[in-house]
Parts: C-alpha cells; sequence; structure tokens
C-alpha cells in the first residue's frame, strides 16, 4: 500500500487460510494455558474494551494499582505464560529485520463492538525492534497517526492474514483500531478479531 509513513510497512494477505487456521489453533492452546482477562486503565480502573493474554518470556499487563507493565506471569493464574509459537517466530524473523527473537506476543481478542483507542506501544526498553502485528479474523478499521498525540491521522482495513509492522522512525507513532466489521470472516466460529502483536521488550546483548 502506498502512502504509508516510512517505518510502516504492510503485508496484505500475508498469511494463507490454512496458516491463518494453523496460527489460531496455537492460539486456542495457548489461551487454555493462559486464558483471556480484561485488563484495566490505571488510575481510573475502567476495564479496556477487549480482552487479553499474552505467550512469551514475557507478557504485557496493566491494573489500577501498577499501571502498565511487562511481567513473567499471568496475572491471574500466576503461571508462566506459554512459548510463542514457532510460526510466529518465523514470522518475525522474516518481516521485522530485526536480529534478536521477540520476547513477547500480545494476544487481543476485539468483540463486534470492541475498539482500542490512540496509543503508542511505549512501555519496551527497546525501541530498535519494531512491532509486528499480526490480524486474525474480521476486518477492522486500523488508525495511524503521528509520533504526537493529535494531528493527521490515516486508516488501514486489516482482514485476516495481514500483518503490519511499525518501526524505525515509525515505533513510537501513535495507532489505534476504530471499528470491527461483524462477519467478514469465517475463521473464528462466533466471529471477532484476534490482534497478535509481537514484541522485543528488553534491549539485547
Amino acid at each position: 500500500m502506498s502512502g504509508l509513513p516510512e517505518g510502516v510497512t504492510y503485508f496484505p494477505a500475508c498469511l494463507g487460510r490454512p496458516e491463518q487456521v494453523a496460527l489460531l489453533e496455537s492460539v486456542r492452546q495457548i489461551v487454555r494455558d493462559a486464558p483471556l482477562f480484561v485488563p484495566v486503565m490505571p488510575r481510573t480502573g475502567k476495564p479496556m474494551q477487549v480482552r487479553m493474554s499474552n505467550c512469551g518470556a514475557l507478557g504485557w499487563v496493566t491494573d489500577k494499582q501498577n499501571g502498565y507493565r511487562y511481567q513473567p506471569f499471568h496475572p491471574v493464574t500466576r503461571r508462566a505464560w506459554p512459548a510463542i509459537p514457532e510460526r510466529l517466530l518465523a514470522l518475525w524473523r522474516a518481516v521485522s529485520d530485526f536480529p534478536h527473537p521477540p520476547e513477547a506476543c500480545l494476544i487481543n481478542y476485539y468483540a463486534d463492538t470492541a475498539k482500542m483507542g490512540l496509543h503508542q506501544d511505549r512501555d519496551e526498553a527497546e525501541f530498535a525492534a519494531p512491532v509486528v502485528s499480526v490480524s486474525i479474523g474480521d476486518d477492522c478499521l486500523f488508525r495511524i497517526g503521528g509520533t504526537q498525540r493529535g494531528g493527521k491521522t490515516q486508516s488501514i482495513r486489516l482482514a485476516s492474514g495481514d500483518v503490519i509492522v511499525l518501526g524505525g522512525p515509525s515505533r513510537l507513532r501513535y495507532h489505534g483500531v476504530d471499528r470491527i466489521y461483524p462477519s467478514t470472516s469465517t475463521l473464528l466460529k462466533d466471529g471477532g478479531r484476534i490482534n497478535l502483536t509481537l514484541r522485543r521488550v528488553t534491549p539485547a546483548g
């Protein structure tokens, strides 16, 4: 797709249907071990509109008491997060242009009416590594802004199997999900969208 900011790379239909099905089964296995939970905003305790989990050595969590952070265990079960599936590690190697593996993969489930406001991914200590985002299930309207709040934004409709990478000068761009397009995919039996976000958290070396 032309016209995207430097550092934003869009891979439409990066994963074919068989790869999506296999990835979905991997996600289901992860969620059986690390169930979806509802994250809440710091200070207000307001629940987010997504349900989430993680896999990898670290997982992103948030709560009213301690705010946004990464930790090595599930906030409810207190068990270590499951490992990142090899197929996602292979995808990272293929599209990230970064020599070290991701340490966290956020799993966000969006129901039909869920949204995600514009935000930066800045809880990591390693900004040289990109953020790699994978869409599974129903289409969504993904919006990208600048590195400061306000100003011009642009939108991309992401479909199941699409991958988008925010790296380099766009690593800290604001981004969010304005809406889900229900019934645009048959992959998830009950509908909705799963977003998988691969991140390197700590500096390598």
